[in-house]
């Protein structure tokens, strides 16, 4: 029988295995590189930083399987749309309060808002791929038939990447689990996208900087200092 003859058809429980140890790897070191850029110093942050979109972006290619496995689709694309109106009525709720209670930032009116977070809501898309693309897929096919399991532990580990900010944690864990449930019913990621902006500006306006440390995390967190206020950091 010659090498190569078509005849011979590689299992299907193979292929699936080494599918299943690839994505494990893809997945372990993505995010222990993402734990090392929250965590390490200014110096070695920029460097870390590089490596983890090198190897995610390289990752998320090589284990392409099309643009509406990734949620960039037309289907059901307006029936998602009800998640950016809920977003916008709990922001004006949480603005509503902030004014009562005097912690929202009067200097902000929207044409600043725009201007000074159009690049949070760049990395808004950033995370929520992240959230959704690379960990979510990724833990669906270790985990098959297990959904409710998956969609848990890719809120937990987004919650995790904010520690020690106990707001952003909540915030986060919670909006990880909703974010992924909405995914798995619709599977279009411009949506949530676009939900996790008006959040996080919501959050960075209607908060004190001394209280949120300026929507930091890991060691920034830890080493915010409140004459920093005046700056925002995506977390």
């Amino acid at each position: 029988m010659a090498i190569g003859d078509p005849s011979i058809a590689v299992p299907k429980s193979s292929i699936e295995s080494v599918r299943r140890k690839r994505d494990l790897l893809e997945f372990l070191i993505g995010y222990g590189l993402i734990l090392l850029v929250i965590w390490a110093p200014g110096p070695w942050q920029r460097r870390l930083y590089l490596a983890a979109v090198v190897w995610i972006v390289a990752a998320s290619w090589r284990s392409f399987d099309g643009w509406q496995a990734m949620g960039l689709r037309r289907t059901n694309l307006l029936r998602s749309f009800w998640i950016i109106g809920a977003a916008l009525v709990i922001a004006a709720a949480a603005i509503a309060l902030a004014a009562r209670f005097h912690t929202l930032r009067p200097d902000h009116s929207p044409i600043e808002i725009i201007q000074r977070f159009w690049g949070y809501a760049i990395w808004a898309f950033a995370q929520q791929f992240l959230l959704q693309v690379f960990f979510l897929q990724r833990l669906l096919r270790l985990l098959p038939e297990r959904n409710l399991l998956s969609v848990s532990l890719s809120a937990g580990l987004f919650a995790f990447a904010h520690l020690p900010s106990p707001i952003l944690t909540t915030v986060t864990f919670v909006w990880g689990f909703i974010a992924c449930a909405i995914f798995l019913r619709y599977r279009n990621l411009p949506p949530l996208a676009i939900a996790h902006a008006i959040f996080g500006i919501c959050l960075a306006i209607t908060l004190p900087g001394a209280v949120t440390h300026n929507m930091r995390v890991g060691l920034g967190y830890l080493t915010y200092r409140p004459h920093h206020e005046h700056r925002f950091h995506a977390h």
